[in-house]
């Protein structure tokens, strides 16, 4: 709603273009503006409320209720403590005191003093405050000495980081992320990223090296800071306030796959130059983006072009204004393009509202602060990683360059090879995936962000202390990625699927070789279907891995996917299909000293004729147990015949595209995790899902 302009003369026009720049950061360049109602509102000034009657004036002070030790930033001071309801007009309370009734309490620090006034409130009279040195600190030499010598605890634009204020400003950039994810949320339209939360939002610095983000989506989020900083290079001298671009390719903009689309917004600050100070950016599945079939997943695409519409870089917003008509062209081979619009005006409303919320905390604490806490944080995740390999060389007896390895097989007979070799005394490792198998004419190629994402995942996954994931915790290791290889294919190799599985198996290498826990399912399960008119996409949960000193997970996403299902009574009202069964796959898990977690059953009954599209991995090679543990059992995807008639049930094995008569049903079994730990005795549970 739109208030009269305080200028007058009926400018509501232009107040609604302002309004919608500032929360959307954009407008629509002659796009006439449909009024929708029209309110009257009345204002106007009550009296104020008649004082309440209080008892009479007393000077006197009841006794304390009880006198306790309270730490206050002088230190530890007797306190006492005061009902409210005890004290009468002209008591005066001299700090340290704690004022409490049922419903609060206050606290009346020390060199203040509370008085009760008539009216039986409150006044609370605070005196400047005492510097270290015992000098008296009010008005404007106060703030001048403030900024000269930061009080402790006060954030420094320099030297180094205080931890209280490097966990604030830690959750401070999170909860910037976190916001933004609230508001693509709220802002979408789409079943994939207002239900299944399929996005990714996150911060990152001048440079376009990752800061912080939200807990979204570990697949995108590693990659995300590529594709930052090569359309930083890719537009450099032409950014300007308002630009906002996008891109998805993986293999020269830093994508995951094609329907992950980027929203990418620089920050200008003012008085900061004509650079930007920050960059916002958030990346989302979209279902459909056009390719070879319905929900832009085709299982069997050998280059990247049966995959959807690729974007190296595109402005989608010039100095404020939409560029609708280049999306549209863009993206014309989608099979639900308002549904594209819709949501990539969403991903900039949330880059919008991080720029909002980096600019106030910039203009609260300084940008020069807020500068230092981003290095300062990235530096803190480089520390932390460093003591992470030099406490595993050392648990593990590596010695000064010790090696450890893993290897694991992806159902087609391609290999994944790992050797780190950890340089204790640096605490930095190198991460060589030479002998890994050679490019695939599947589409089971991961792109090498993906794959950078995959390590540095698994990094703050090994990382027992709270941080955000950012660049520093690869700032450590160097990477051996052969070009041409399954995890560094060529530019125009299919990748659809190396994002969505071959990333969850570089992941379980990673773990399998530092010996953290048992495989997870290993897979993302990735069900699409659709016609001609719409597209729909989900991936479906299965069964992590145990470790240790746990029991896998039973029917979670895990690793590099972190998305919801979509709520059964949303899929059934927007698409023609029933869900028939969704329930854990009991003894699906591998068992052990710890047992993996069970996957899930999922059965769907098609309304009318449909394409459908399977995904998957971990249908011939299982999930592995670790340290004699049992592997998880193998996943299955199953075409039932329609109306349950006598026809056969088909195996569809990992991957398979099939267009289904109305009344037929794909149940999808996937797989459990693996186990950890020889059994202390025989799997008495019942028989295990074959």
């Amino acid at each position: 709603m739109v208030s009269e302009p305080a200028a007058g003369g009926g400018a509501y026009a232009a107040a609604f273009e302002a309004q919608h720049r500032r929360e959307f950061g954009f407008t629509f360049a002659e796009r006439p503006v449909l009024i929708d109602d029209i309110r009257v509102r009345g204002t106007g000034l009550s009296p104020p409320a008649p004082a309440a009657p209080t008892a009479a004036a007393s000077g006197a002070l009841p006794p304390p209720t009880s006198v306790g030790r309270t730490y206050f930033e002088s230190g530890w001071e007797e306190t006492p403590s005061y009902s409210l309801q005890s004290l009468a007009p002209g008591n005066v309370l001299e700090g340290p005191a704690l004022l409490l009734d049922d419903i609060s309490t206050v606290v009346v620090e020390p060199n203040c003093t509370a008085t009760v006034t008539a009216t039986g409130h409150l006044e609370i009279l605070v005196r400047p405050r005492k510097g270290a040195r015992g000098e008296t600190r009010t008005g404007p030499e106060a703030q001048r000495g403030a900024e000269a010598a930061p009080a402790e605890g006060a954030p420094s634009p320099s030297g180094d980081a205080d931890p209280v204020q490097l966990s604030l400003y830690s959750h401070r950039f999170m909860g910037i992320a976190e916001q933004m994810g609230r508001t693509l949320q709220r802002t979408s339209v789409s079943t994939n990223i207002k239900e299944r939360l399929d996005f990714s939002c996150a911060l990152f610095d001048a440079s376009g090296g990752l800061v912080a983000n939200a807990p979204h989506i570990p697949v995108h989020l590693g990659a995300m800071q590529d594709a930052v900083q090569l359309q930083q290079r890719r537009w450099e001298g032409d950014i300007h306030a308002g630009d906002v671009f996008l891109s998805n390719c993986p293999h020269t903009a830093g994508g995951s796959h094609l329907p992950d689309l980027t929203v990418i917004t620089p920050a200008f600050l003012p008085g900061d130059g004509e650079a930007p100070a920050f960059w916002v950016a958030s990346r989302g599945h979209h279902a459909d983006i056009g390719g070879a079939t319905p929900g832009s997943m085709p299982p069997f695409s050998h280059s990247l072009s049966e995959e959807g519409a690729r974007i190296v870089g595109f402005r989608l917003v010039s100095r404020g204004v939409l560029q609708e008509e280049g999306v549209r062209s863009i993206l014309a081979k989608s099979r639900n393009l308002a549904d594209n619009l819709s949501d990539l005006k969403a991903q900039v409303a949330a880059n919008e509202m991080g720029l909002r919320l980096l600019a106030s905390l910039a203009a609260e604490s300084s940008l020069a602060a807020v500068r230092s806490y981003m290095h300062h944080i990235q530096a803190n995740a480089e520390a932390t990683v460093r003591a992470m390999l030099r406490a595993f060389a050392a648990r593990a007896g590596l010695g000064a360059n010790g090696v450890c390895t893993a290897a694991d097989q992806l159902d087609d007979g391609s290999e994944i090879r790992l050797a780190v070799t950890i340089d204790a005394a640096a605490g930095s490792a190198t991460f060589d995936f030479s002998g890994t198998s050679p490019q695939s004419y599947s589409n089971l190629n991961a792109p090498r962000a993906v794959t950078y994402s995959a390590v540095i995942y698994s990094l703050r996954a090994l990382c027992d202390t709270d941080m955000p994931l950012n660049q520093g915790c690869l700032a450590p290791v160097t990477f051996v990625l052969p070009e041409g290889c399954l995890l560094n294919p060529g530019e125009t190799a299919a990748v659809v699927g190396g994002n969505v599985l071959t990333s969850q198996r570089v992941v379980d290498v990673v773990l399998k070789a530092f010996g953290a826990c048992a495989a997870s399912q290993g897979c993302m399960n990735n069900l699409t279907f659709g016609d001609e008119t719409y597209g729909y996409y989900e991936t479906i949960a299965g069964g992590a891995g145990a470790g240790p000193d746990w029991d896998g997970r039973s029917g979670v996403h895990t690793h590099m996917t972190n998305t919801r299902i979509t709520d059964p009574e949303v899929l059934e009202r927007r698409y023609p299909v029933v869900l028939r069964t969704f329930s854990l796959r009991a003894h699906s898990g591998g068992g052990g000293a710890h047992r993996g977690g069970d996957g899930v059953v999922r059965e769907i009954e098609f309304l009318r004729p449909t394409d459908v599209s399977i995904l998957s991995e971990r249908r011939a090679v299982p999930p592995y147990g670790l340290a004699g543990g049992e592997p998880g059992v193998r996943g299955q995807n199953l075409l039932l015949p329609a109306g349950g008639g006598a026809g056969p049930t088909v195996s569809l094995g990992g991957k398979a595209f099939v267009r289904v008569e109305a009344g037929a049903r794909l149940r999808v079994l996937s797989p459990g995790g693996g186990g950890y730990g020889a059994p202390a005795e025989a799997y008495s549970g019942g028989s295990r899902a074959k």
